[in-house]
């Protein structure tokens, strides 16, 4: 597991930007933490570093956000949230969308069990005031990055590399 810390939302894009640059189609990704903890902050610093454009919200009320990324990938946004059971879940078919082209951020996927994934953990962090001018930013995080499975063991060293600067 890696423990990270981030100051502010720039930082919490610049580590799911550095994942971004790791993860390949086939790839679902869960992002836990409570309400407010920066789940979707993190899916738009991911979808941003892939060169999507379009607005990046929370699908609560839709359940899924698919966005076209590069040549023939997207990338699917879940939010499981207002789901009631695992057959709901099963019926978003998040393994077929990672399957076929495409890369799976879901949001609130901590409830269910996944499978193989890169498990992401954002929590409230303790204020930091990064440059010493006694402003400290409200947006720092701990953030906390567990594989689950194989999938990303050939990528784990690079991912480590990756995110580096906060560790």
């Amino acid at each position: 597991m890696l423990a990270l810390r981030v100051a502010d939302l720039a930082g919490t894009h610049a580590v799911a930007a550095a994942i971004a640059g790791l993860a390949r189609t086939g790839d679902i990704i869960v992002l836990a933490g409570e309400m407010g903890a920066g789940k979707t902050a993190f899916a738009q610093g991911f979808g941003a570093a892939l060169g999507i454009t379009e607005p990046i919200t929370s699908p609560t009320f839709t359940l899924v956000h698919s966005n076209p990324f590069g040549r023939d990938r997207t990338l699917h946004h879940a939010d499981l949230y207002r789901l009631d059971s695992t057959a709901d879940v099963d019926d978003l078919a998040l393994d077929e969308l990672a399957e076929f082209g495409g890369i799976v951020l879901v949001e609130w996927g901590d409830v269910v069990g996944l499978g193989e994934n890169l498990h992401i953990r954002l929590e409230p962090g303790d204020d930091i005031d990064e440059d010493g001018d006694g402003d400290v930013d409200d947006q720092a995080r701990t953030i906390r990055v567990t594989a689950v499975g194989r999938g990303w063991a050939g990528r784990w060293e690079r991912l480590v590399a990756a995110v580096a600067p906060y560790r």
